[in-house]
């Protein structure tokens, strides 16, 4: 994924100027109408993360586990004191507590920052998100296409282990067996000292690597046949000049000069 960056950087500003505002705008309204305010992750003495959600959910087979009243919770709200922050990692870690037959469970969402040269801008990227529960169960939830520069924010409809939600997160070992769910997601990292989110890149509408690879490959097959097309009208005009020059009689300068660029392409 970090490989692609720079492409990303190339490809982003275009269409990220020219893309609808419609699933945007619309996922601010929510933010702006619901009554929870984003998560915070501090860092001397300022915001690092802003994490917000209008909806979690954990199951295991046909049992689903609502954690979204206990996460923004007037009277008991989820527990952030083990989150970190450094210049480069960020750890958000939601703390739940005994939820019905799990215990001390626990959420923890990993980022990092990488800095793209050809931008000067940093991007931050959700790398795996970690279930803990009853002391030494563990579930990984991996991800390679969550990310977004420092100056946006990333949302989405649905960060989901789910195949019917486009499985942004993909389970591994034991959390195959599990279904975790973020509805209406967004978060921004490392640059949001003002508190509030910036304008947020959607995972509809941002470059996916998929996406990119199909673009770079238009892209090269475009140039090959510009290339090709180029390379025929060349060898057409050398034909029509040798032909031109077996018409003239004798060995002229002239003709002799064609039959040189004859071996020349």
């Amino acid at each position: 994924m970090i490989s692609l960056y720079p492409v990303v950087i190339f490809l982003y500003g275009a269409l990220h100027s020219g893309s609808s505002l419609g699933p945007q705008m619309q996922h601010r309204r929510l933010l702006q109408t619901s009554p929870h305010e984003p998560l915070k992750v501090w860092w001397n003495g300022e915001p690092c993360v802003l994490l917000w959600f209008r909806r979690l959910s954990l199951g295991c087979g046909e049992q689903r586990l609502d954690l979204t009243e206990r996460v923004f919770s007037a009277h008991n709200p989820v527990d952030l004191s083990q989150s970190s922050c450094s210049p480069d990692q960020a750890r958000v870690v939601l703390r739940f507590g005994d939820m019905k037959d799990l215990t001390d469970l626990s959420i923890s969402l990993f980022l990092s920052r990488s800095q793209v040269e050809a931008s000067g801008e940093g991007w931050f990227s959700l790398d795996s998100v970690c279930v803990q529960f009853n002391s030494s169960q563990k579930l990984v939830f991996n991800s390679s296409q969550i990310y977004s520069p420092e100056s946006s924010s990333f949302s989405c409809e649905h960060i989901s282990s789910l195949q019917k939600y486009n499985a942004l997160l993909s389970p591994t070992g034991r959390a195959h067996n599990w279904a975790l769910t973020f509805t209406h997601f967004q978060i921004q990292a490392f640059s949001v000292s003002s508190g509030v989110f910036s304008r947020p890149v959607d995972c509809e509408t941002f470059l996916t690597p998929a996406l990119l690879m199909g673009l770079l490959s238009s892209l090269i097959l475009l140039l090959v046949l510009a290339y090709a097309f180029h390379l025929l009208l060349h060898l057409r005009d050398l034909e029509e000049r040798e032909q031109s020059c077996q018409q003239s009689p004798g060995k002229s300068p002239q003709h002799l000069h064609c039959s040189a660029q004859k071996y020349v392409l």
